[in-house]
């Protein structure tokens, strides 16, 4: 079953068989990144956790780039809130690219980057919390804030050290160079490189993975497991994490399922709802509002 889900200016959504695939859509500007984009993104990632049907998320980026980074229209003043007219109040200012970035670390739905061309600033950290990234062999990529005299933003001094260490992020974001994708993937920012005609089938190949043989409440919570571990300051928080998983799934419906399906060798039936039977695994956490 294929539909297009609501319209928006900027990207462009569409569900083929429990996989929503959301494409950057302003490829005359090499995707870049405005606060229209950011807004739907954010609207996307709320339908896609509402949505069951939603198994796995695809982003990739229309044209030759996947997104070039923020929109520099506006010249010298680009980031000067001031000039913008937005407000100059610490207590409420608000990063745009780390408002989507929080958005997708909250994603109850897992979420594969298929970087398919340039990738740069905002283009490269939105992808942080995306949990597996693939890239063209067409792509180039760069933390390039210190060339542009600004900092690291969308949360990437949170999530780039501890996808590929201290030491990696550190010579990326200070010098600010572009590198390639195979330098990516030597520096495992991402999984794999692909001739560009085979990107995409390479992410829908670990998407159908997914939304074939899963239950999507079990890869909900194992995704918030994994990422909610990184903060944890003691193994005893994981393991009060993952007992109480065990105590709500395994009394659930999904779990039998699993269980019986795999004894009787069938394919199994998975029926819990993500949007409305998702257990809380982390009452022990207070996690501040992303917006």
């Amino acid at each position: 079953m294929e539909h297009h889900i609501e319209m928006p200016t900027q990207i462009a959504s569409e569900i083929a068989d429990g996989i929503l695939t959301i494409t950057l859509d302003r490829p005359e500007m090499l995707n870049a990144f405005t606060d229209t984009m950011k807004s739907e993104l954010i609207a996307a990632f709320d339908e896609a956790d509402a949505n069951d049907a939603v198994r796995a998320v695809i982003i990739t980026g229309r044209g030759r780039g996947f997104c070039a980074g923020a929109d520099l229209s506006g010249g010298a003043n680009t980031f000067n809130a001031n000039a913008r007219g937005r407000s100059t109040d610490i207590a409420d200012y608000r990063d745009g690219g780390g408002q989507l970035t929080l958005r997708i670390f909250e994603s109850k739905k897992p979420v594969i980057a298929a970087i398919n061309g340039p990738a740069v600033g905002v283009g490269i950290t939105m992808t942080l919390p995306m949990d597996i990234r693939l890239a063209s062999d067409e792509a180039r990529i760069g933390f390039v804030f210190a060339r542009r005299g600004i900092v690291m933003e969308a949360c990437s001094s949170w999530f780039l050290p501890r996808i590929v260490g201290p030491q990696q992020a550190a010579e990326w974001v200070y010098s600010g160079r572009v590198f390639s994708a195979q330098e990516a993937l030597a520096g495992r920012l991402v999984r794999s490189v692909h001739p560009a005609d085979e990107l995409l089938p390479a992410a829908h190949a670990i998407a159908r993975e997914i939304a074939d043989n899963t239950s999507g409440v079990s890869v909900a919570l194992n995704r918030q497991l994994i990422w909610r571990g990184l903060t944890a300051s003691h193994p005893m928080q994981a393991h009060m994490a993952d007992s109480r998983g065990i105590l709500e799934m395994g009394r659930s419906a999904d779990v039998a399922e699993g269980v019986v399906s795999f004894k009787e060798k069938r394919k199994p039936q998975f029926t819990m709802s993500v949007a409305n039977e998702l257990p809380d695994l982390f009452p022990f956490y207070e996690v501040p509002p992303f917006r």
